[in-house]
């Protein structure tokens, strides 16, 4: 099919909010409006608040012709949820929330006078309920779009199997499959999916805007400086990062690492607990969460080099998930390092764009001292970090898979 607009789309996403606000950071709510709201006479967004956001119920926008036109507020089908949605906040649980999902989409949709070309659900529950307006005629196409993904998510047996369960559910009924990585459709092959009975498996990783990809001049950037962005979970690493710097001080005394992001308040502890051990207050910076993506990618680009050491830990989501921070880094013009674990590392090498090592202080060490130890490699090494996240645009991302799904622009 090939349109100049979709007559209408819907989306549902969820974001974090905070003050009553939505938080910029790391969503998908800017990429899917600048994309989307221009492409079609009518595009409505259904942003609905994580758990532990202090606003609770979703936020309906609607845009007409690529302008803002209208904030619609759900209907007293959804008021009755607020008191339990109240109760369980506090501790971030996830099946009201998701009913509430499920509702607010499909009480929108029968209350709109329109019909939708396209729905996107970000993950199953929300496109299970584009799937269900498609059997009432409201919806035309059904993505199903994955961001995080892993066979063993949650500790809860129950819990898990029924998460796996709406997987398969949504990945079979909708029309197509956006996967962030290609790792995930790997995954259910492996899990035992009849992948003949899912909807198409598509690719569509995680991107940025146009004007995000840039770098600074070398000569602008702070010399021996290396850069963690991102949550401050073990998992991710970042004592990896903190306990291979002596090493590198050794060899390299003006070295720096800053550490940016935010996370559990325990995990911040133990990471100032061992930068006073390691006795390395000179040398480690723990700047906090930066609260913006434009303050943050202005950060990463002052730096040589960006790590993203990644423990491997069996069925973490980091196996299947598409690493923003990898991307990110590419995007600012850094070199990483990184583990065998992000399946985005495999970019990394094979752009000629840093090294992927072992998840340990030594190996994340020796590879940070020989892109030091030889001026060439690194510039090579970051101009081809550029170069590989030139196409790395949401406009390619989106369009790509939807020219795969038979939705063409003229």
């Amino acid at each position: 099919m090939t349109m100049e607009k979709f007559r209408a789309v819907l989306i549902a996403t969820f974001s974090p909010w905070k003050d009553g606000k939505r938080l910029p950071t790391n969503g998908m709510v800017e990429p899917f409006v600048s994309y989307f709201s221009k492409r079609s006479k009518e595009f409505v967004l259904i942003d609905q608040p994580h758990p532990g956001s202090d606003t609770l119920m979703p936020r309906i926008e609607i845009f007409k012709n690529g302008k803002q036109t209208e904030i619609v507020k759900n209907s007293f089908l959804l008021s009755w949820l607020k008191p339990i949605l109240s109760l369980t906040n506090v501790h971030k649980t996830q099946i009201s929330f998701k009913l509430r999902d499920f509702l607010s989409i499909i009480d929108f949709a029968i209350r709109s006078k329109s019909k939708f070309n396209l729905f996107i659900g970000f993950e199953s529950v929300n496109a299970l309920a584009g799937a269900v307006l498609k059997k009432m005629g409201k919806i035309d196409k059904v993505v199903y779009y994955v961001s995080d993904f892993s066979p063993r998510r949650y500790k809860q047996n129950w819990f898990n199997k029924l998460y796996l369960w709406l997987d398969k559910l949504a990945a079979t009924y909708a029309d197509a499959t956006w996967n962030v990585s290609l790792a995930i459709p790997e995954a259910r092959k492996k899990l035992g999916y009849n992948m003949k009975k899912l909807s198409p498996q598509l690719f569509a990783p995680n991107a940025f805007f146009k004007n995000e990809i840039k770098s600074l001049p070398f000569e602008k950037t702070k010399p021996y400086s290396l850069i963690y962005a991102g949550t401050l979970g073990l998992e991710n690493g970042p004592d990896l990062t903190i306990e291979s710097m002596p090493k590198i001080i050794a060899k390299f005394p003006r070295a720096t690492l800053t550490i940016a992001g935010g996370g559990r308040s325990d995990d911040e502890i133990y990471l100032k607990k061992l930068i006073k051990k390691l006795k390395l207050e000179k040398n480690v910076n723990l700047v906090g969460f930066i609260p913006t993506n434009k303050k943050l990618y202005s950060l990463v680009r002052q730096h040589w080099l960006s790590i993203a050491p990644y423990k491997a830990i069996l069925n973490s989501v980091r196996w299947y998930a598409d690493a923003v921070k990898i991307r990110m880094s590419l995007a600012c013009g850094l070199p990483v390092i990184t583990t065998q674990v992000p399946p985005n590392g495999k970019l990394v090498e094979k752009a000629g764009a840093g090294i992927v090592t072992k998840d340990n202080s030594g190996d994340i060490a020796n590879a940070l001292i020989k892109i030091f130890s030889d001026k060439n490699m690194y510039l090579k090494m970051r101009r081809n970090a550029i170069a590989s996240a030139k196409e790395n645009t949401w406009e390619n991302s989106y369009s790509n898979a939807l020219k795969e799904m038979g939705l063409l622009f003229k």
